[in-house]
């Protein structure tokens, strides 16, 4: 048996961590000493790994928590239940990624258009397109007079 402290420490985790998934339902120890203290065997420990294996592939707690419900009562789930859920979660994370592709391309795009130098922000290449209803990312207006060789990006080339 394992008190808190113990089973955290063997798992690396936070005994914060282990009250939080109790709170949650997906982690309850054995028993209770007769102080009081938490009691964990070595089934609460295998659960709490495969917790924290499937937090650590990306699993919501909700899903984790379906996933646990699959694995007490295995013999009435198909293979193919288990399959769908991975799946589904590896669909989110393609979606996630594309966003995440987009962002940094819009980013960059942004920031290729901007000189950074030291003028007002009068006329930001950055602030104008955001403030615009187009897509149209415009390089930023270099009739202001600043040596551009201090620059390390600026838009000369870009247009």
């Amino acid at each position: 048996m394992y008190r808190i402290g113990e089973l955290s420490k063997l798992c690396e985790v936070k005994a914060d961590t282990l009250r939080f998934y109790e709170k949650h339902g997906l982690l309850s120890p054995s028993s209770r000493s007769d102080s009081g203290y938490r009691l964990y065997n070595e089934n609460d420990a295998d659960r709490l790994r495969f917790i924290l294996r499937a937090k650590a592939v990306g699993f919501t707690l909700a899903e984790i928590t379906e996933l646990l419900s699959i694995e007490l009562d295995k013999s009435n789930w198909a293979c193919a239940d288990v399959k769908g859920l991975v799946d589904s979660k590896l669909t989110q994370v393609n979606e996630k990624i594309s966003e995440l592709n987009h962002f940094q391309v819009s980013l960059q795009r942004l920031s290729d258009a901007c000189c950074g130098g030291p003028e007002s922000a009068e006329h930001c290449s950055i602030l104008e397109a955001l403030e615009s209803n187009t897509d149209n990312i415009k390089c930023e207006n270099h009739a202001h007079h600043h040596d551009k060789s201090q620059y390390t990006k600026n838009c000369q080339s870009k247009g």
